[in-house]
């Protein structure tokens, strides 16, 4: 009886732990969102993920071996690129400039080089989930608290896109 018990509360505790993680991950996003960044970090933090982005679904677009995810890659590249576009016009910055990757970018681009067939396709996926979650957090994060108001306003605008980019991917995950 008594071990019984015991596994019942055992068993009750972790169920009740993804519940507690999903709260405490809730409250993060909120501390976050009201966390204020300064624009040069947030420039280049969207610039590298921007390219990021642009980069690894032109891989896609070739290696990809599921229609949706090819379809998903080739939506990137033309949201990415316009975002790209009005990042720098906000920002004001150089035309001509080409974003620097940050070394995780730079290592994921390689991964993804490197992979084919299913590993790729699963290894893209992955990296697309994490990278809108991220994307998300910092707009969010930057619409609510950033110190440029035209970069703020770029941030608020796009958004909305990045939320959708989310949702797909969410999608993408489910079916492969």
């Amino acid at each position: 009886m008594r071990i019984w018990i015991s596994t019942a509360i055992v068993s009750g505790f972790l169920l009740a732990a993804p519940v507690a993680q999903a709260a405490k991950l809730e409250n993060a996003g909120k501390a976050a969102a009201a966390m204020n960044i300064e624009k040069m970090s947030f420039v280049k933090t969207v610039e590298s993920s921007n390219a990021f982005e642009i980069e690894s679904s032109r891989i896609a677009e070739k290696k990809a071996s599921a229609g949706d995810v090819k379809e998903f890659a080739r939506q990137m590249v033309a949201d990415h690129t316009k975002a790209g576009e009005a990042l720098k016009k906000a920002a004001k910055l150089s035309g001509d400039a080409k974003p620097e990757l940050a070394p995780k970018h730079a290592a994921m681009l390689k991964l993804l080089d490197a992979a084919s067939g299913d590993e790729f396709q699963a290894l893209y996926i992955d990296m697309q989930t994490v990278a809108h979650m991220e994307a998300v957090t910092l707009f969010a994060t930057y619409a609510k608290g950033g110190d440029d108001e035209a970069v703020k306003s770029f941030a608020e605008k796009t958004l909305p896109t990045l939320e959708m980019h989310k949702s797909h991917v969410m999608k993408l995950v489910a079916a492969h």
